[in-house]
């Protein structure tokens, strides 16, 4: 897919200061966030949609992709440029004919199987891990280096790496293939975003 960037996908956390939280993407996205997810699981509708606009002013004046998790609608709402789902989430290919070719599908897979069916069911990209521990997502299933490296071989589509990314461990994933490191804690919470994300990616490159 050249549709977009993949290689510093960043995800948010929950916007408990949202002054902190709209800067922190704007930082992450100064140093070199290629991509940015916003995943809201207990927002209200409203709360989610009026948020995700604020985020698009600022992905639109950079030019960096905005997908929302889960929430279709919220999506369609806003105009964002595509939309991300797991497995309990709206099926892919539900998925694809609601928001249209032009739009961006991104997938949780954790599996070989999850991954071919994500594929021919109509997704650009899958994410896949927790590829490490991770405190963000604590029921989500772990992939090891072995199993993130045949997922990547088992598709045609590229595959970004989550779960618990951080500076001290990234390196570990350079050689598995993938499309990107997806991360939250690492960029989120940093007391410099833009250096985390400049950290970050310098290591995916390296």
């Amino acid at each position: 897919m050249n549709r977009i960037d993949l290689s510093l996908y960043l995800v948010t956390d929950n916007s408990d200061d949202e002054e902190k939280f709209l800067n922190t993407i704007e930082e992450a996205i100064k140093g070199g966030v290629s991509v940015v997810q916003i995943r809201e699981k207990t927002a209200d509708t409203l709360d989610f949609y009026n948020l995700a606009l604020k985020v698009k002013e600022i992905t639109t004046k950079y030019n960096v992709p905005l997908i929302i998790n889960d929430r279709v609608d919220v999506a369609l709402a806003i105009d964002a440029d595509g939309v991300h789902v797991g497995q309990s989430d709206m099926p892919c290919d539900v998925t694809r004919k609601l928001i249209g070719e032009d739009k961006v599908l991104g997938v949780s897979a954790a599996t070989i199987e999850e991954a071919k069916k994500a594929q021919n069911d109509g997704a650009d990209y899958l994410g896949t891990g927790a590829v490490f521990p991770t405190q963000t997502k604590d029921d989500a299933p772990k992939t090891t280096k072995e199993e993130l490296k045949e997922i990547v071989e088992s598709v045609d589509i590229p595959v970004v790496a989550i779960g618990g990314i951080t500076l001290e461990n990234a390196h570990e994933l350079t050689d598995t293939g993938i499309a990107g490191l997806s991360v939250v804690s690492a960029i989120m919470s940093s007391d410099n975003p833009k250096k985390s994300s400049e950290e970050l990616l310098n290591i995916f490159n390296s």
